[in-house]
């Protein structure tokens, strides 16, 4: 069964039932292969490599929040420079090669343009399936760059073109882009307190 499958009367009971599936959807996560997903943009980062994140309506949201927490929180008090793109980001970019060329190109043409040897991407959709980051993924491997795949559902075809693969065991769209929210914000945390001085720690804001 999907969630919610039933009417709830009060929010109250919504509210605990899709804090109970968040719970469960976080569980699902890998550890072996976040810890795989740390590194590939820890090392991404140590050598001055850029990061290229993308995604489709809520997913683009976390794309574009990825580059304020990562290239600014994982900078902050560390010795590391956090170069990361959204691929999802820039309007006047997106619009003219979904017009003029085609949707399913909007971040492939980009990364195409812009992504040298060494450099990184990472996908964030829901259903693993959405042509454009499809397309993305496939240059990316063929150019021998990292793939990190953020998925929900059955996890598409993502599930086998990453690299590294986190999937998230739910079928609730809201619930799998908090769930990827949270590996987003994570990851940028988990970075930064790995290269910063133990003694800044309890002074500083996360």
């Amino acid at each position: 069964m999907t969630f919610p499958d039933e009417k709830y009367e009060e929010i109250g009971s919504f509210a605990d039932a899709y804090f109970e599936h968040i719970n469960k959807a976080a569980a699902s996560i890998d550890r072996v292969k976040l810890a795989q997903a740390a590194d590939v943009l820890e090392q991404t980062y140590q050598k001055n490599q850029t990061l290229y994140v993308c995604g489709n309506g809520g997913s683009a949201a976390i794309s574009s929040t990825f580059v304020c927490d990562h290239t600014k929180l994982v900078q902050t008090d560390t010795n590391l420079t956090a170069r990361v793109v959204s691929l999802s980001g820039n309007m006047s970019m997106l619009t003219a090669i979904a017009n003029d060329l085609s949707y399913d190109d909007i971040f492939l043409y980009q990364l195409k343009t812009l992504a040298n040897v060494g450099d990184a991407l990472l996908t964030i959709s829901a259903s693993g399936d959405s042509e454009n980051v499809v397309q993305a993924a496939t240059w990316a491997l063929k150019n021998k760059m990292e793939v990190i795949a953020f998925t929900g559902f059955e996890g598409g075809r993502m599930a086998d073109l990453a690299t590294v693969h986190l999937h998230v065991e739910a079928d609730n769209y809201g619930v799998i882009e908090d769930v990827h929210q949270s590996l987003m914000h994570m990851l940028a945390q988990f970075i930064r307190l790995k290269h910063m001085s133990g003694g800044l720690i309890a002074d500083r804001k996360f």
